[in-house]
């Protein structure tokens, strides 16, 4: 079956793939200029498109959004987003895949799906009003990124 997609009131969960960007001990992150979550501090992601790997999806969305190359090292565990409604219905429904990535070129500057950039410490995140799950996702891209660097 297929039809247009819809992302408020979704049939299905939408899939998604972000993607943490880590230089220098820092990580890029974005705040977000659409709904839901508009102003909110996040990783650079979207909707994975029909045909295109997960790690494909979540590197042509970091282009897009902020105009950054990055070599993938990893995925992490996933995020679900859940926003229901009043009557207990299923808003917007996403599962997002984040992957673990060191920074290779360019600098960030916020597209059209970004109101602004930053690069970030993690204890700098705390104090930031972030997606769900964020931290957690931010921890394990740093241990992820750690676990490499005998290797680099």
């Amino acid at each position: 079956m297929s039809g247009p997609e819809t992302r408020l009131f979704p049939a299905r969960p939408i899939v998604g793939a972000s993607i943490a960007v880590i230089r220098d001990g820092r990580v890029l992150l974005a705040a977000r200029a659409n709904e839901p979550m508009r102003g909110v501090w996040t990783l650079p992601g979207g909707k994975v498109e029909a045909g295109e790997t997960l790690a494909e999806a979540a590197l042509r969305e970091l282009q897009e959004e902020v105009g950054l190359e990055a070599q993938v090292v990893g995925v992490l565990t996933p995020t679900e987003i859940i926003e229901r409604d009043g009557e207990g219905r299923a808003r917007h429904h996403y599962v997002v895949l984040p992957h673990a990535a060191l920074w290779t070129a360019g600098e960030p500057m916020p597209g059209p799906e970004a109101l602004g950039v930053r690069w970030a410490r993690l204890d700098e995140v705390a104090g930031l009003e972030t997606t769900p799950g964020l931290i957690g996702t931010l921890t394990e891209a740093f241990a992820r990124v750690a676990a490499l660097e005998p290797t680099l």
